[in-house]
């Protein structure tokens, strides 16, 4: 019976990510409805991740990084070579922009490797998984946006669901430390999405860059803390996987969304990361279905629904709670 419920809000998560999108066309110009439609196939690209990390075995987090990143820039190089494009002219980028993509790649998966070693991996999952709802919230900081109670109201449900599916214990024990670094992580990626949108004009094909840079600094990471252990068999399939996939397009697609697109519609479509991934799980035999995560469904989609502006208050005009 849960793998019928789980089939049911699998179904109509994304019939209402389809609805909502196809809808987003009557506000947004073709530019930004096109950048925004390449933003959020990043949200399928990431679903695969977990299932993909899998089937990598048990490769050290740092090496693991430094392969699939070091995938993702071969791959941004051959890209470059067949569109007859400079591959150093994207990588002239000031060093604030440096820091800010480097950061955001790197930091977040250092933080996140940190975290998962230091307090229960439940909670830590929980905690870092806070960053599309600070989307939606800084995006009230950027001009020309506002912040309207439904987008508040939305996100909170759109985590609660979030929550019920990467199980969060409060109750667990775990390190001061771990918890810190997985409330960096949010912070990290979620400044580093909107702080994207900021400098906009960087190029796309400067994340090769990024992803050159974060894999390095992974590999010295992994020389200084870790033991080498390389992928065994099918292992190698799942780390090509992630350097071509939600290690390598899904951060291109991501630049352009963030970029070019609508950010909080991103935003509240990310919350769709966690069910889509999990739902992958099942199907691979790498998780078990559960009634949870039908209730995370329904809460997921309400909060899409409400955050999206479709929900109205009683009263209001249409465009009031539009996003």
């Amino acid at each position: 019976m849960f793998k019928s419920h789980i089939a049911l809000a699998g179904k109509l998560g994304l019939a209402f990510m389809t609805e909502e999108i196809a809808m987003t066309e009557t506000r947004l110009s073709a530019p930004k409805l096109r950048a925004t439609a390449i933003g959020a196939t990043t949200v399928f690209n990431w679903a695969l991740l977990a299932a993909l990390t899998q089937l990598s075995g048990p490769v050290p987090p740092f090496l693991l990084t430094a392969l699939a990143f070091s995938i993702a820039f071969v791959c941004f190089a051959v890209w470059l070579q067949w569109r007859g494009a400079s591959l150093v002219a994207p990588l002239r980028q000031p060093f604030g922009v440096w820091v800010l993509g480097v950061g955001g790649l790197f930091g977040y998966h250092a933080l996140y490797f940190v975290a998962q070693q230091n307090a229960p991996p439940a909670n830590a999952g929980l905690i870092s998984y806070l960053w599309p709802l600070l989307i939606v919230l800084f995006v009230a900081l950027l001009p020309g946006e506002r912040l309207k109670s439904a987008h508040v109201i939305g996100a909170l449900l759109g985590f609660s669901g979030a929550a019920l599916l990467v199980g969060g214990d409060v109750n667990a024990g775990g390190g001061a430390l771990g918890y810190m670094a997985a409330l960096a992580c949010a912070f990290v990626w979620s400044g580093y999405s909107v702080l994207s949108r900021v400098i906009r004009d960087v190029p796309t094909a400067a994340v090769g860059g990024f992803c050159l840079v974060t894999a390095l600094l992974a590999a010295l990471c992994h020389l200084l803390f870790e033991t080498t252990q390389w992928p065994q068999g099918v292992g190698w399939l799942g780390v090509i996987g992630l350097g071509l996939g939600p290690v390598g397009s899904a951060f291109f697609t991501w630049d352009v969304g963030v970029k070019h697109g609508d950010l909080r519609l991103l935003g509240f479509l990310a919350y769709f990361t966690p069910l889509l991934s999990t739902l992958v799980l099942i199907a691979t035999g790498y998780a078990v279905p559960s009634a949870l995560l039908a209730v995370a469904a329904v809460l997921i989609t309400l909060g899409m629904f409400i955050g999206s502006g479709r929900l109205r208050w009683p009263g209001r005009e249409p465009h009031e709670e539009r996003a």
